[in-house]
């Protein structure tokens, strides 16, 4: 019998998440540590009447791609791929790590060139979203290797997994619904408001939200989730911010980064491990130094940091800023082939939105 936490999930995220209808194509991007959730997800959505397409991916091979791969190979764009990610109606990834850390040997800058190669098909999937076009969803199957990453045994990582998409609740939709609605009055607040100034002692920093919409984040392109989040003015952002939980990319960490901002760019990075790695990441192309997006962390139900962007973003008394690409649906303009998330603790911070405090000590305090 499988675990009845897995078949809630699935349902949760084939009927609401990604709201199959039938006839959609839905491709399933997963690997074989997860065939317990890929199964049960399968069969909902074969059942919601979808055609299914699973790429069921080795472990290993991407470390075996970028330490041998050639410039030429680096910079392919699969047709096939392409034509999935310019046609599918709905995409849904499945993480589940067998070894976190299997890039950790490779050089940021081939890194760096597949990002800027995969640049186009980062912009097709993020203008299909905007427009509703293309439906995707984000989810974990616990793995040992990730329990590990959050210094937890596996069955205690699973209960924290399963906990924060609240599939201990007899109805989890009903929760992620009513989570939906309380974000939306905060996005109607923010909304028409125009300079953001931010303060603590890991952050200085003002911008511009003049003209863009914060969105809301409640299980359905992450699951779980928990979260309002915008594109920043591009050429707005000024200050400083140090990031003193690390920040991970390709399974390499680096630490305690500290990032300046002029005018909406970055014009100097610091990392007490792991420098080459992020320069070599905000120079991945001309728009990969732009701030595009500052997200904030409303799920209290994640208390802590288990080097999972999924979970660690949504964490309550947090907010993350993003460099690279924007969100267009929001009414950011940046493309890159980067979009990085790192973590800022606010516990000690606050939010200042044209002058009136919305955020104070890791809280929102206006009254939406």
């Amino acid at each position: 019998m499988p675990d009845p936490r897995i078949t809630k999930l699935a349902k949760v995220i084939i009927y609401y998440s990604l709201k199959i209808q039938p006839g959609e194509q839905l491709l399933i991007q997963t690997t074989p540590l997860a065939d317990e959730l890929t199964m049960a997800v399968y069969e909902e959505a074969v059942k919601a009447g979808a055609h299914v397409m699973t790429m069921n991916q080795v472990p290993g091979l991407r470390e075996i791609f970028f330490k041998h791969a050639s410039e030429e190979q680096l910079t392919y764009i699969s047709p096939v791929q392409k034509e999935m990610l310019e046609t599918f109606d709905a995409f849904l990834r499945i993480w589940a790590d067998s070894n976190t850390r299997t890039l950790s040997g490779v050089d940021p800058k081939r890194l760096a060139q597949f990002g800027r190669a995969n640049a186009e098909m980062s912009k097709i999937m993020m203008q299909r979203s905007a427009t509703g076009d293309l439906k995707w969803c984000m989810t974990v199957y616990p793995t040992n290797a990730m329990a590990q990453d959050a210094d937890m045994s596996l069955a205690d990582y699973q209960e924290f997994v399963y906990g924060a998409g609240m599939l201990h609740e007899g109805d989890p939709v009903a929760f992620w619904e009513e989570e939906a609605a309380r974000q939306r009055k905060l996005i109607e607040w923010l909304k028409g408001h125009k300079e953001v100034v931010i303060k603590g002692e890991n952050i200085d920093m003002t911008l511009s939200i003049e003209g863009r919409t914060f969105i809301e984040s409640a299980g359905t392109h992450n699951f779980p989730s928990g979260e309002v989040f915008a594109s920043p003015v591009e050429d707005s952002v000024n200050g400083w911010v140090r990031f003193k939980y690390p920040a991970i990319h390709s399974g390499q960490e680096i630490h305690d980064i500290q990032l300046w901002f002029e005018n909406g760019k970055v014009v100097k990075e610091q990392a007490e491990k792991n420098q080459e790695l992020l320069t070599a990441l905000l120079d991945t192309d001309d728009g990969s130094r732009i701030l595009g997006e500052l997200g904030i962390g409303t799920n209290y139900g994640i208390q802590r940091f288990t080097k999972n962007m999924l979970f660690d973003e949504k964490m309550g008394g947090t907010i993350h800023l993003a460099v690279g690409a924007g969100f267009p649906e929001g009414g950011g303009k940046n493309e890159s082939g980067l979009h990085w998330d790192m973590l800022c603790d606010m516990h000690d911070g606050e939010i200042l939105v044209d002058g009136e405090l919305f955020y104070k000590n890791g809280k929102i305090v206006i009254q939406a």
